[in-house]
């Protein structure tokens, strides 16, 4: 199966919110659904820096995206880290398949690009993931857990997301 990265444009998203919804029953994200939001907001940022999509056979199959790390996830990347400057941090997020590519280096590949492109910015990438499969995903491409972190809207009765990061290139 052959597929191609491009950088998202706002034509993507009406795909991107349909591939969304598909693959939430399966994969759990995101963790709050029905969104109490327009969907689409949670795919397109404000504070977004770059953003890429997967095509497969000319259709929109896969997303990431990655911005600043902010709020409270900002304090906690920056004591986890033990960095003084959140612009030192790129926050890779919103990374999602359709499930119908699902297994086929799709997720890895959106995964490599946002990291590369982090690492050219000189910025650590990190990410915040609810604990399940995919950590162990994550774990498998040499991301490491360097801490938790329980947001306001993140049920009690659910562990903590974790925050992970890449080892630093010395």
């Amino acid at each position: 199966m052959a597929f191609a990265l491009r950088p998202r444009v706002d034509s993507d998203v009406p795909a991107l919110v349909e591939v969304l919804g598909a693959q939430q029953p399966t994969s759990g994200y995101p963790h709050r659904w029905p969104l109490p939001f327009p969907v689409a907001d949670f795919i397109v940022r404000d504070d977004q820096d770059r953003a890429w999509v997967a095509e497969v056979d000319g259709r929109v199959a896969g997303h990431v995206a990655v911005g600043p790390v902010t709020g409270d996830e900002a304090t906690a990347f920056l004591d986890a880290t033990d960095t003084d400057d959140a612009s030192a941090l790129a926050l890779v997020a919103v990374l999602f398949v359709d499930p119908s590519v699902k297994g086929r280096g799709v997720g890895g590949a959106l995964l490599d690009a946002a990291v590369e492109w982090a690492s050219s910015q000189g910025r650590l990438p990190v990410l915040d993931v609810l604990q399940g499969a995919a950590v162990d995903v994550y774990r498998h491409r040499g991301w490491q857990v360097i801490g938790e972190l329980r947001p306001d809207w993140l049920p009690a009765a659910v562990p903590p997301m974790l925050l992970m990061s890449l080892p630093r290139q010395q």
